[in-house]
């Protein structure tokens, strides 16, 4: 294992922001991974395993212990039934791939989270979800190295406390397993509608009538490509902010005073607002803030990007700016989706 030290860690985040790792490294299997954490614990330090960079902003302040680039790769399928296939993918393949992958495969279950940036391992953790699908419906079971018993488990995905855009890895667990691969169950045959808005209204737009897990992607995949900037070219982490959950009874009030609000149920009282039209209706629609060299994506204001900011503290000094005048508008804190580390 060929261990760097105090690496620079902007070009570890699709942001591009922040200080220097004291410690880095690539691992390339899961034998690796455990060398790792092995290594980290025997120096008392901590470890954290990256993907892409794509859901992380460094602190100026960097990462006092090891960061491992997960570059373990594979696909395989454990069974193949009338019904559906299970299929582990390692943690570090690359995870629109992995979707594109199993729609060639003529596979359901997936489709909708085509074009999302990042690695496998790194679904999971936030319980990815677009265009009414999360990535936790086809989860079956997760091998991870647990740094506390020291060894390989395997977690079943009824286990992991899943939520919106959250779970155990999340939360109770936060830095205890190293995912090392993901086995998922995905259907045979086409998805069944009704589909999410947007993804409705693309289809009958574009007369798309023959639908199966390809048409979907490449819908999907348009969708995207028309609303958000591509990271390799545009530093930003894709949507910034959690949409908001409310309780009923806040619905109630804000519809009095905006009438024409965005909302969604969930049940049990349970309300999801749009943050993206918080965000806008605060007058952050468009936005280029001059004085942090942030701003947010002209075709969505949920991205935030760095147009020309050198800290991580002017991207949080122009985050509290929409944060506080969502709040002071609407009375909802949003939470912010990428980890600050």
């Amino acid at each position: 294992m060929y261990i760097l030290e105090n690496v620079p860690l902007r070009n570890y985040s699709t942001m591009r922001l922040g200080g220097t790792a004291a410690f880095l490294t690539e691992v390339n299997n899961r034998h690796e991974l455990v060398e790792a954490a092995e290594w980290a614990a025997d120096k008392n330090v901590p470890i954290m395993v990256i993907g892409e960079g794509s859901n992380i902003i460094w602190d100026d302040d960097g990462y006092p212990g090891i960061v491992v680039v997960n570059k373990i790769t594979g696909i395989t399928s454990s069974g193949d039934y009338d019904t559906g296939v299970y299929i582990t993918a390692a943690s570090g393949e690359n995870w629109d791939n992995f979707v594109a992958h199993t729609t060639k495969q003529g596979l359901t279950g997936i489709e909708f989270l085509s074009l999302i940036p990042g690695t496998v391992g790194a679904t999971p953790v936030q319980n990815v979800g677009a265009y009414g699908a999360e990535v936790s419906s086809t989860i079956t079971t997760i091998e991870a190295y647990d740094t506390v018993e020291k060894k390989l488990v395997i977690l079943r995905g009824s286990d992991c406390q899943f939520g919106y855009r959250t779970s155990r890895f999340k939360t109770t667990d936060k830095g205890r397993y190293l995912i090392t691969a993901v086995t998922f169950f995905l259907q045979k045959g086409s998805p069944e509608g009704p589909f999410y808005g947007a993804l409705e209204t693309y289809l009958r737009e574009h007369n798309i009538t023959d639908i199966d897990p390809g048409t979907i992607r490449e819908a999907v995949i348009a969708i995207r490509s028309s609303k958000l900037p591509d990271p390799k070219l545009v530093a930003n982490n894709g949507s910034f902010f959690a949409n908001p959950i409310v309780a009923a009874g806040e619905l109630t009030q804000l519809l009095a005073d905006y009438p024409t609000i965005p909302y969604w149920e969930l049940g049990n009282e349970r309300i999801k607002l749009s943050a993206a039209w918080l965000i806008e209706q605060a007058g952050f629609k468009d936005y280029h803030d001059e004085e942090t060299g942030m701003g947010t994506w002209p075709k969505q204001p949920l991205v935030l990007v760095n147009e020309h900011a050198e800290t991580t503290a002017q991207l949080k000094a122009f985050r509290k700016k929409i944060l506080d005048a969502v709040h002071i508008k609407f009375g909802v804190t949003l939470e912010q989706e990428p980890e600050l580390v």
